[in-house]
């Protein structure tokens, strides 16, 4: 599996584009590049390479299903459905958005145009509810979607 390549993948959540370069992710999607993306991590030991969970909020952000976490302006999420953490596994970590042009819903061609591999399962790929978001602070939680 190339680290640069871009997949086109049923996430845990909808439809989306995956890759370890933030580049190639911005490109294909028409966006700044100064604009972060989601982190998906296959395990909580792995997501706590890139930050540290403060203490209240470690078992929420171990156990939450298809949910997205802010912290230190940082958006992470580890990955527990079984069908879509077997593809993160080979890359560790990756980053994550969904497959559609910045700021439009999800379009086939132009996400099978976008990607470099299509990575499909029995699912198939479909929009679906995109992740719930919660904003972490010292002590507090957020829910922001």
């Amino acid at each position: 599996m190339s680290e640069e390549a871009v997949y086109l993948i049923q996430t845990d959540t909808t439809v989306g584009f995956l890759s370890r370069s933030s580049a190639r992710l911005a490109e294909a999607k028409s966006r700044p590049p100064q604009k972060p993306f989601l982190k998906v991590c296959d395990s909580f030991k792995t997501l706590n390479r890139f930050i540290r969970v403060p203490n209240a909020h470690k078992n929420l952000v171990r156990r939450a299903q298809a949910c997205t976490f802010v912290y230190k302006d940082q958006a992470l999420r580890v990955v527990h459905d079984p069908i879509h953490l077997r593809f993160v596994r080979r890359l560790e970590w990756c980053y994550s958005t969904s497959a559609n042009a910045s700021g439009t819903r999800y379009d086939a061609e132009f996400a099978h145009a976008c990607a470099d591999v299509v990575v499909t399962d029995g699912r198939g790929l479909s929009e679906r509810t995109p992740s719930r978001i919660i904003r972490l602070g010292h002590t507090r939680a957020k829910r922001l979607r």
